[in-house]
C-alpha cells in the first residue's frame, strides 16, 4: 500500500496541504483541486476540523489523502484509521515512522539536515519531506543533498511560492512540492472554489510540463 501511495503522490507533483477550519467544505475544496489535476491532498491536524475533514475524504478514489503535522504514534494510528494514505511529520520521529508502517501507511517524516536525513535511511526509507524548505536553502539545498544522497527524493514544503513552484519541479530529486497556497483561508470563507481549481491547473501545468 505505501510503494502505491507514493507512485500516486509522486505522479500527481503536487501535495496540497489544508488547514481546515470547517470540514464541511472539505468536498468542495477537493472537488475544485481534483477538477484542477491536483489529486495528493495532505489534511493538517493544526485544527480539530482536520480529523473530520480526512474521515470525509476517505472513501474517494479520485485523491489520495494524508495527514499533515502529525506529531505522535497515536495521531499516526488514529489518521491512518480515518482513510490517511500517507502521513507527514514536520520532524522525524522513529516511534511515529514505525507505527504508520505498522498501519501499513506511507510515512514521510520531515529532515533539514543530513545527520536526519542518516537516520531516515537507518529507519529504510527514502522518500522525506524536506521542512522547511526554503529556510533550509531550498534548491540549493536539495541540489546539494543529491550527490551524497542519490537515492533519496524529497517533497520539499516550507515557503514555496508560485514563483518558485516550478524551479522545484524540476529538481531530479523532488518527487512531489508541497503547496499551501492553492488553498486559503479566504478563499475558502468567500466560496471562490472557481479560482481554486484554477490555481490547482496552474500547478498541474508545469507537473505535466516536467514530463
Amino acid at each position: 500500500m505505501a510503494d502505491d501511495t507514493f507512485d500516486r503522490v509522486r505522479a500527481g507533483g503536487i501535495a496540497s496541504i489544508l488547514t481546515v477550519h470547517d470540514a464541511a467544505t472539505i468536498t468542495d475544496v477537493v472537488d475544485a483541486l481534483a477538477d484542477g489535476g491536483v489529486s495528493a491532498i495532505e489534511v493538517t491536524l493544526r485544527t480539530s476540523a482536520g480529523w473530520d475533514a480526512i474521515e470525509r475524504l476517505g472513501g474517494r478514489s479520485d485523491v489520495v489523502v494524508g495527514a499533515g503535522t502529525v506529531l505522535t504514534p497515536g495521531d499516526a494510528r488514529r489518521a491512518v484509521d480515518l482513510g490517511s494514505a500517507f502521513v507527514v511529520s514536520p520532524g522525524l520521529d522513529p516511534a511515529v515512522v514505525e507505527e504508520t508502517l505498522a498501519a501499513g501507511a506511507l510515512p514521510l517524516p520531515g529532515i533539514a539536515t543530513p545527520t536526519e536525513l542518516q537516520r531516515a535511511l537507518q529507519l529504510g526509507l527514502t522518500a522525506l519531506k524536506l521542512f522547511p524548505a526554503e529556510p533550509l536553502g531550498g534548491v540549493a539545498m536539495l541540489k546539494a543533498l543529491a550527490g551524497p544522497f542519490a537515492d533519496v527524493s524529497f517533497m520539499p514544503s516550507g515557503g514555496v511560492t508560485p514563483a518558485l513552484l516550478e524551479s522545484y519541479l524540476a529538481q531530479p530529486n523532488v518527487f512531489a512540492v508541497g503547496c499551501s497556497w492553492l488553498v486559503t483561508a479566504e478563499l475558502v470563507s468567500a466560496g471562490r472554489f472557481d479560482e481554486i481549481r484554477t490555481r490547482a491547473r496552474d500547478a498541474a501545468a508545469l507537473v505535466a510540463a516536467r514530463g
